[in-house]
């Protein structure tokens, strides 16, 4: 089974997160953040990924902690699940419609962390949810997941739904990267023979 468990303490936030892989979308979500916990949401069910999050953050300063740590958190839940990543296919894209809003994202599961985040935002908030924190969580994420992530906002007017394509984007890619290749489910998908 591919999946793993985190649990990190901070003097800002406490979160445990468990996630698998070969899962079908289902979730326990309570991020503290209404917004972010939606974002989870759809990202695990767009993903295919079972998602188990809770985490006490001090969201009484914001939300940045909380969205940064749980980015940090399921990047090594990632990775962990991920291993030596023998078998996946590796490579995933997605361009995404949401209404008016059209997202690309495009990951390398390649050991090298790398984001390239080109995604305004037309306000600053989506609700409670500082727009900011989508590429703070998506930076935290690919830190620890070690992988290289492109997200691009090829249009879109609307924050909520900008987010949201983002989030539903990087979930299809990321579903079509870490599935098994079954004409190579025990080959590192690298001629370097480790990723």
């Amino acid at each position: 089974m591919r999946n793993a468990e985190i649990k990190r303490k901070t003097a800002e936030t406490d979160i445990f997160l468990a996630l698998d892989l070969e899962g079908e979308g289902e979730t326990a979500i309570d991020t503290g953040i209404g917004f972010l916990d939606h974002m989870l949401t759809l990202f695990a069910r767009h993903g295919g990924f079972a998602l188990g999050i809770t985490c006490q953050g001090d969201t009484w300063v914001d939300g940045h902690h909380s969205a940064e740590d749980i980015g940090i958190c399921l990047g090594m839940a990632f990775h962990e699940a991920l291993g030596d990543c023998r078998g996946i296919i590796r490579y995933g894209s997605m361009i995404l419609p949401m209404d008016e809003t059209l997202i690309l994202s495009a990951v390398d599961v390649s050991g090298r962390s790398y984001l390239a985040f080109e995604a305004d935002f037309p306000t600053q908030r989506v609700g409670d949810f500082d727009t900011e924190l989508v590429k703070e969580f998506f930076l935290a994420f690919v830190r620890k997941a070690e992988l290289t992530l492109h997200i691009r906002r090829l249009a879109g007017e609307n924050s909520h739904h900008i987010a949201e394509g983002i989030f539903k984007s990087v979930a299809r890619s990321l579903r079509a990267a870490v599935a098994v290749d079954k004409d190579n489910a025990d080959a590192i998908p690298s001629t370097k023979g480790v990723l």
